[in-house]
């Protein structure tokens, strides 16, 4: 399947090298970084690929069956009294700047997602579900879609809802989608670069992340993790979770260094986290005599 996706992809890795890649690095005098860029164009070429379809099903998805679910919701909560806000009407000016209207939903959006990474962590049974994703041993682009079915509908309802909650028009959720989708799946690439000391902590880098996926790093700590950003990392150096080591470790879970069976294949991961789940509320249980 990968080997038929780079045969699809490869004319236009080709000409985007030659045209503007090569150029850049030759004005640079970067031309010893050729080889690893041209593996980095093809990177870059199935990832805008791979957002711009899930961005064309997206759309029509949201509207059409998280539309009316939405939609009965909201009439619940304008029969109770509550009105969801809308930044244009509350920010004087706003709405004459659509694009700042639009970055501020991003904020907002990033600054949830960010407590609801930590919460994937910090709850046993939703680590149990979540551990699905940071049982990769291999980081791709494609890591960021690797998921227990489970754990991503409570992330697609947690946006949905969100953004209904703060008046977010459909056409912006679903360019928010769209953009969180590209930075996510570049930050999960295979590569060994950064942003520098500054561009890592302005927006999430495929180094940053990698640091979150790390062995012994990714789930351990009184924080039980670090690097739980999005898109910025500035959430991560306010609640003090941030880990700008510049350094490039194995990636997984620590238990599989002793034999922890994660499952090989789509159902054996997904019946496998389900059943961890299942012990982990199991323990938590009160027992009475």
């Amino acid at each position: 399947m990968m080997d038929y996706l780079y045969q699809l992809i490869e004319p236009l890795q080709s000409w985007l090298f030659q045209a503007l890649v090569l150029p850049t690095l030759h004005s640079l005098g970067f031309m010893s970084y050729a080889d690893g860029a041209y593996d980095a164009t093809g990177i870059a070429v199935l990832g805008i690929a791979e957002v711009a379809l899930i961005y064309a099903l997206i759309r029509p998805i949201f509207f059409l069956l998280l539309g009316p679910l939405l939609n009965s919701v909201d009439i619940g909560l304008r029969t109770l009294g509550y009105l969801p806000p809308n930044l244009e009407e509350l920010i004087p000016g706003l709405q004459a700047v659509p694009l700042l209207a639009f970055c501020c939903y991003v904020v907002i959006i990033d600054f949830s997602l960010y407590w609801f990474h930590r919460a994937q962590h910090r709850l046993d049974w939703w680590w149990a579900l979540h551990a699905v994703h940071h049982s990769q041993r291999q980081m791709s682009l494609w890591t960021d879609d690797r998921n227990h079915v489970l754990d991503g509908l409570l992330h697609s309802f947690w946006l949905a809802i969100l953004a209904l909650l703060i008046g977010v028009p459909g056409a912006q959720f679903a360019a928010i989608i769209f953009l969180m989708k590209l930075v996510e799946s570049l930050s999960h690439a295979n590569v060994h670069f950064g942003f520098g000391p500054v561009g890592d902590r302005l927006l999430v880098s495929p180094r940053y992340h990698r640091v979150h996926h790390g062995i012994g790093v990714g789930h351990e700590g009184q924080a039980r993790g670090c690097n739980f950003a999005t898109l910025f990392p500035v959430w991560d150096i306010l609640f003090r979770t941030a880990n700008f080591a510049p350094v490039y470790p194995a990636t997984g879970i620590r238990d599989q260094l002793d034999g922890a069976d994660y499952g090989r294949g789509f159902l054996a991961q997904q019946g496998l986290a389900l059943r961890r789940m299942w012990r982990v509320m199991l323990r938590a249980r009160p027992t009475f005599p």
